[in-house]
């Protein structure tokens, strides 16, 4: 509850400091409504010359689609902000200030900013699951739909500990921004199915940087293509990767100086 609360504090510290500069949410929604826009005509596009893309039917893909703006939109929300500020604040030293409070620097380090205006493409990104869902129908099930949260679930976890462990660079490293922003257009193809891909580039996006963990699988869940190995890899993979990316942090803190350097 601790934690809860501090959450709190820092969400109403956002919202005042963005609701000075409103304009930022109408250009925040016209940039979602145009990438949306975009993602749309490409699949009206696509399937208009077929009816199955790598054995995924329309309505399936605008799941994955739904999917991809749902995490996108979390990544920018709480993921992002945060390990950016992480990136400059060890290059300024200002991460003093956070290490020297009573509360785990990671948390504190996690939950510092967090940018509302992301909040458009969560909801853009649920009603186009929604509407994905209610065009699927009762393929359905409520065993699909446990897998899905659980994959879902599974996918944040490994995002944000592959995320962490890129900002946490910063500590030997005087500027890792490229690497973000690397991950960021990685990051696109996940609107796509990952089996569309070439066998080196879908072991990329599986293993390397994992982008499939965060849309293709989950939306399998959803499609019924789940198997249990593929389930126990994203489980297994989320917990290796928060265990690693925790002690990579800890690390990090170990090997950090201070503005005092």
């Amino acid at each position: 509850m601790r934690y809860v609360r501090l959450f709190g504090a820092y969400l109403r510290a956002s919202l005042a400091a963005q609701a000075a500069y409103r304009i930022n949410f109408f250009f925040q929604l016209v940039e979602s409504l145009l990438n949306l826009g975009m993602s749309l005509a490409g699949l009206a596009i696509i399937f208009s010359f077929t009816s199955t893309l790598g054995g995924w039917r329309s309505d399936e893909v605008l799941g994955l689609v739904g999917i991809y703006f749902v995490v996108g939109g979390m990544i920018g929300l709480i993921i992002q902000p945060g390990l950016e500020d992480l990136i400059e604040a060890v290059r300024t030293g200002t991460l003093d200030f956070l290490l020297t409070k009573p509360e785990d620097a990671q948390v504190l380090v996690t939950m510092q900013r967090v940018e509302f205006w992301k909040l458009i493409d969560i909801l853009l990104g649920v009603g186009i699951l929604v509407t994905a869902l209610l065009r699927l129908g009762e393929r359905v099930g409520g065993g699909q739909a446990l897998a899905f949260i659980a994959m879902l679930v599974c996918g944040g976890l490994i995002v944000y500990s592959f995320w962490l462990i890129l900002a946490t660079l910063s500590f030997w490293f005087v500027r890792v921004e490229n690497i973000l922003v690397v991950f960021q257009s990685l990051y696109e193809a996940g609107r796509w199915p990952v089996s569309l891909y070439p066998g080196w580039l879908r072991y990329g996006l599986t293993f390397i940087v994992p982008v499939a963990f965060a849309t293709t699988v989950p939306a399998e869940a959803l499609t019924g293509r789940l198997d249990w190995p593929t389930v126990l890899l994203a489980v297994g993979l989320a917990a290796v990767l928060l265990v690693g990316s925790r002690l990579f942090w800890r690390a990090g803190l170990r090997h950090y100086s201070g503005a005092s350097a």
